[in-house]
């Protein structure tokens, strides 16, 4: 409570910009409803919560400062804590003045009116042990009684007082001198000192001992009794685990040459002189041509929504087809996800992944208008989307609902904050050089497993949206930075071009738009013509599929013809006017109608009859010839209907024959017969069942005679064991996750697989019960087989890992 009423009291001396200053740092504490008091506001700045979303936005030398305040104890004063960093005078000092302002503008360090620095209260408890310290000594001896407090006075060669208080009043004095502490160290078992100076930090440290449940024991770790005796070590009785070191025998250990660490300064870095124009231009350049693939990817997902995984995401199967339809690689392709999904642009339906109703305004929108959404929900995204593996180096999906990652928005953050402090008209010889450089500016930010040098994945990112070019900050990224949308959309309508709404149709079929095309350009060639590439030009082919294409969606010959002369630059090239004539004239020269069945005869007039017959229409019939008529309805539906009407009809087969209509007698099936010398339930005996055909030449005795005589053979060893490669790719990922199977198995599993036929398998479930099931619609997805299981009568998804055996069906 007393340091909210400092806190209050603090705020309430600022003057009305620094108190707004305070109040947009700390915006997440300050939210609806406004406060109604300084107190008020003092009290939310200082909930754990609002502190614990302050922490991730400092900088390395802010967190090295408030750990050296809390190790402290504050309220301390400012001479302390710079004599504690070393930096009491110089530069030095001027940083640390700097880094405590900041600390400042998100109330989480200010001055009482005593003039001591003091902490807020949740920031206080952000470290268990601050710089490695653990609390005084004071504290941790709560609870002792004096006549331990007598010992340990006696061990150290100290006159015990009468009281427990005075005791305990000299031990801490005893233990506040460093050179007594020293002195005492000096005369410490080997054990013991090697043991006391790697807790300290000031020598090899040995990993710490916990205990679960239990005391501790009388003698926990080597060496530690005698230090347990004198005070230099402490057991906490409250908790078990490994004996406590008072702060002030780790600081006399350390040293008086020990500093905590400081780095107000960020890592150098090289960089290179670049205009500003080249910025620009790499930034446009970047900029258009990852707006022109999103909007080929976008639209390829509008034609054909994208699958989800059973396991939630869109798999390596469905990105590689987007990326073929849209001629985009598959970084485009997951950051265009991405950052679609999370402007609302796309949304989950059922067992896919559908662009909105959004996407439809925002693909009426011009290039920079829709680079301007995708690039600002790029800044906030709690994940990195060019990602494609864990920490476990599996696939990753896109769109897989991992949970929230704030390290990833904070290295985000740390990339523009990084490049936006490099010297004016420098930018960083090597890119990867800006990842020191992003861990000073935010130390909680998270790069990805897959990166070789830090951040190497996010600064990719970055590059390819053009917010970073020639290795410095764009001016996109510096509106990026800002917040700002409308300065960033101006920004992006400078650097951009507008959609291309013509094309350049030439003699060679081919039709090329420079820059981005406009949606209705884009969709017009899209459904008359086939996309080859995209980027900084884009080209289509016509072909007779294609023209075909657009005139089975209904449109003519002339719309079309009169839809490309629009959108053409020139007159239209007499190949392609040929092409879609010629296609045309040939479109619609054979029909082919949906039929259940063909009703034909000799005698135009009576198949007339039954034509307009009303109480046939239910059958849809339709009149193609003066002899020919087809019916909506299956064939014993029509006979019966032409029946009830008094018609006489007869039923073809396949082959044109008369069907013969012969009724067969129900009959029971037999029952199975019952194991040779069994009795029946009513004493008589049942008899033998018959030997099918041709299996009285099998015999049993002849076949084993010749199993004995056959010479022993071992098996071909497996390809892992030295053998033969693998004969098939599926083969060898077969075997790479089902570690269970011997090799024929494995060959039998990868052949049911590559030639799609049933197979039974015994398959372990995560309870443990084994269970044999025969599948069918094999398809591998690695570490996953999903199939149809017939004991189950349902899709079902196995793992491979657990399928211990494999028999043919």
């Amino acid at each position: 409570m007393k340091s909210r009423s400092t806190l209050a009291t603090w705020l309430g001396g600022l003057d009305g910009s620094r108190l707004a200053r305070v109040l947009e740092t700390r915006r997440d504490a300050a939210a609806t409803p406004e406060p109604r008091s300084v107190g008020e506001l003092a009290d939310r700045l200082q909930r754990p919560g609002s502190v614990a979303l302050a922490l991730p936005r400092l900088a390395l030398p802010h967190l090295q400062v408030a750990e050296a305040l809390a190790a402290l104890r504050a309220p301390a004063s400012r001479d302390a804590l710079a004599e504690l960093l070393e930096a009491a005078d110089g530069e030095s000092a001027r940083e640390l003045g700097a880094a405590l302002e900041a600390l400042a503008d998100h109330a989480l360090v200010w001055f009482d009116g005593a003039g001591k620095l003091r902490m807020a209260g949740a920031l206080r408890h952000a470290w268990d042990a601050p710089l490695g310290l653990d609390a005084p000594l004071e504290e941790l001896l709560t609870g002792t009684t004096s006549d331990e407090l007598r010992g340990m006075l006696a061990a150290l060669g100290v006159k015990p007082p009468g009281t427990k208080s005075q005791r305990l009043a000299a031990l801490v004095e005893h233990h506040s001198d460093q050179e007594r502490i020293l002195s005492a160290v000096a005369k410490a078992p080997a054990a013991t000192r090697k043991l006391l100076e790697g807790r300290a930090g000031a020598g090899p440290a040995r990993p710490a001992r916990f205990i679960m449940f239990g005391s501790p024991g009388p003698d926990p770790e080597p060496g530690a009794r005698w230090a347990l005796d004198r005070g230099l070590l402490t057991q906490d009785r409250h908790r078990h685990g490994p004996a406590r070191m008072p702060a002030e025998v780790a600081l006399a250990l350390r040293g008086p040459g020990w500093h905590a660490p400081f780095q107000p300064v960020p890592p150098p870095v090289g960089w290179v002189s670049v205009a500003p124009v080249d910025v620009d231009r790499e930034a446009s350049a970047a900029a258009s041509a990852f707006a022109a693939g999103a909007a080929s990817v976008l639209s390829a997902c509008s034609t054909t929504a994208p699958a989800r995984l059973k396991s939630g995401g869109i798999g390596a199967r469905e990105l590689a087809w987007i990326g073929k339809a849209a001629q985009a690689d598959d970084a485009v392709v997951r950051l265009t996800l991405e950052t679609a999904y999370a402007a609302g642009l796309m949304a989950r339906d059922g067992d896919r992944v559908a662009p909105t109703e959004a996407y439809d305004a925002w693909a009426e929108q011009e290039p920079p208008e829709q680079f301007a959404v995708l690039l600002q929900a790029w800044r906030n995204l709690p994940l990195t989307p060019t990602q494609t593996r864990d920490e476990d180096n599996k696939a990753l999906p896109a769109l897989g609902g991992a949970p929230p990652c704030d390290g990833c928005v904070q290295a985000r953050h740390g990339l523009l904050a990084a490049a936006a402090r490099l010297p004016a008209g420098h930018g960083v010889r090597v890119p990867s050089d800006l990842g020191p450089l992003i861990a000073w500016h935010r130390p909680f930010a998270d790069s990805s497993p897959q990166d070789g040098t830090p951040f190497a994945t996010m600064i990719r990112e970055a590059e390819l949206l053009g917010v970073l070019a020639r290795g410095a900050l764009s001016a996109l990224g510096i509106h990026l930075r800002s917040g700002d949308p409308e300065a960033l959309g101006v920004e992006c309508q400078r650097l951009l071009p507008s959609a291309t709404t013509t094309a350049r149709i030439g003699a060679d079929l081919t039709a090329v738009v420079t820059g981005t095309p406009s949606a209705r350009l884009a969709s017009l060639l899209d459904s008359v013509a086939d996309r080859e590439t995209s980027g900084a030009a884009s080209v289509w082919r016509f072909s007779p599929g294609s023209v075909r294409r657009a005139l089975d969606v209904g449109r003519t010959h002339e719309d079309i013809t009169a839809d490309l002369a629009a959108v053409a630059a020139g007159p239209l090239p007499q190949p392609l006017s040929y092409l879609i004539a010629d296609t045309a004239r040939g479109h619609g020269r054979v029909r082919v109608a949906p039929a259940a069945c063909v009703l034909h005869g000799d005698e135009p007039a009576l198949l007339a009859e039954l034509a307009a017959h009303r109480k046939l229409a239910k059958l849809g019939l339709r009149q193609l010839a003066p002899t020919v008529l087809i019916s909506r309805s299956p064939l014993d539906a029509t006979l019966d209907a032409l029946r009830a009407e008094g018609y006489a009809p007869v039923a073809e087969t396949d082959e044109g024959t008369v069907r013969i209509e012969k009724p067969r007698p129900r009959r029971a099936a037999a029952a199975v017969p019952a194991p040779r010398g069994s009795r029946a339930r009513g004493g008589g005996r049942t008899a033998a069942p018959s030997m099918a055909k041709g299996s009285a030449t099998f015999d049993p005795s002849a076949m084993a005679t010749r199993l004995l005589a056959a010479p022993a053979t071992a098996p071909e060893p497996a390809p892992f064991e030295g053998g033969v490669p693998f004969a098939t790719d599926t083969e060898e990922i077969v075997a790479g996750w089902a570690k269970r199977l011997p090799y024929t198995d494995v060959r039998q599993l990868a052949h049911a697989i590559d030639a799609g036929q049933a197979i039974t398998v015994e398959y372990v479930a995560t309870s443990g019960n084994r269970t044999v099931r025969t599948l069918s619609r094999l398809e591998l997805d690695p570490p996953y087989l999903e199939a149809w299981c017939h004991l189950r009568e349902d899709e079902r998804v196995f793992t491979l890992s657990r399928i211990h055996g494999v028999m043919p069906t």
